[in-house]
């Protein structure tokens, strides 16, 4: 485990922005940089938290955790359907190959749970029961394990992530009925898979989100899968006597950072407080444990600066010249 002296120093050595030459301009999205370069693209993971639809602030490492536990799920899952990735030259980054991205991002639920306006417990405390399509019955309790996993998609090109269900996604015109169902069982066997690995490192997978695209006429997994920032990861050893007390669960994931902020009074509007260096470096330290606990490795810190470790790296394939 990462000391809390190599956290303060990291605090100081953030990956916030990079602009490498050479590569043309830069695409920036909310986590990541990337390129576009002879039919690949190369992504950057940096060290932005975003929440609420909205860039809060930077967590040491935080890039790096992302970038080497999709890595490491993306292989896991290969059997189940195959992703972009091509090459990770630096623990912040991924060449991928350039895909058509689906026009939603699809969520899967195991629970209900959650503090944004498109989380279903959320929804479901507003009197919705009816979820994208999923009927959901009377007297559920936050944090409930729901009797079988659920998909709640979500638009990914409108300013605010908006829950749609197949027939409002079609009808829309976002995607065709074929595409959807059979992205819909690749995410399902691919939250199966999630589950049954989780539990067997005694945590639990409680929700996910996926994003697809096609690549050469076929459906490939892209972006991130089963990271602490598209999931919720909770601890399967207390979650029965914490549910049953009514008390919030044990987690390694970004939601220990939305909570923060929901208590401070932030949700999406107006401007979002400052993190502070706790805050930053407690969400750290969940980034890094969900790594290690997931993967079963610990986390290589190196104390070279991270964009002069990238610049070098993508010189050394010949990325840059």
């Amino acid at each position: 485990m990462v000391s809390d002296k190599q956290l303060t120093e990291k605090l100081q050595d953030v990956l916030e922005q990079i602009d490498l030459k050479g590569l043309g301009e830069a695409i920036r999205g909310k986590v990541r940089d990337s390129y576009l370069c002879d039919g690949k693209r190369i992504m950057i993971t940096s060290d932005r938290l975003s929440a609420f639809d909205c860039i809060i602030g930077t967590i040491p490492l935080k890039g790096q955790v992302l970038t080497q536990i999709a890595a490491f799920w993306f292989e896991k899952t290969a059997d189940i359907v195959p992703s972009h990735l091509i090459e990770v030259p630096d623990p912040n980054v991924m060449v991928v190959a350039e895909c058509e991205q689906l026009k939603l991002e699809f969520v899967v639920r195991g629970y209900i749970t959650g503090v944004t306006k498109t989380s279903a417990w959320y929804n479901y405390e507003k009197g919705i029961r009816n979820f994208c399509g999923n009927a959901l019955p009377e007297g559920l309790r936050k944090n409930q394990k729901l009797e079988s996993p659920i998909l709640t998609p979500t638009t990914k090109l409108e300013k605010h992530d908006r829950p749609v269900s197949r027939e409002e996604a079609i009808s829309e015109g976002l995607i065709d009925a074929e595409t959807f169902d059979k992205a819909a069982g690749i995410c399902f066997s691919l939250f199966q898979r999630g589950q049954e690995h989780a539990a067997s490192r005694g945590m639990i997978l409680v929700d996910t989100k996926y994003e697809l695209g096609i690549r050469d006429g076929e459906l490939v997994v892209s972006d991130e899968i089963h990271t602490p920032d598209s999931s919720r990861y909770w601890y399967a050893d207390t979650y029965d006597d914490l549910f049953r007390s009514g008390k919030e669960q044990r987690q390694l994931d970004k939601e220990y950072v939305r909570q923060w902020l929901s208590d401070q009074g932030f949700t999406g509007e107006g401007n979002p407080p400052a993190l502070t260096e706790e805050v930053r470096k407690e969400a750290a330290r969940r980034y890094i444990a969900a790594y290690e606990v997931i993967t079963g490795r610990d986390l290589e810190i190196t104390s070279e600066p991270i964009g002069q470790r990238i610049e070098s790296a993508l010189r050394s394939r010949g990325y840059i010249a």
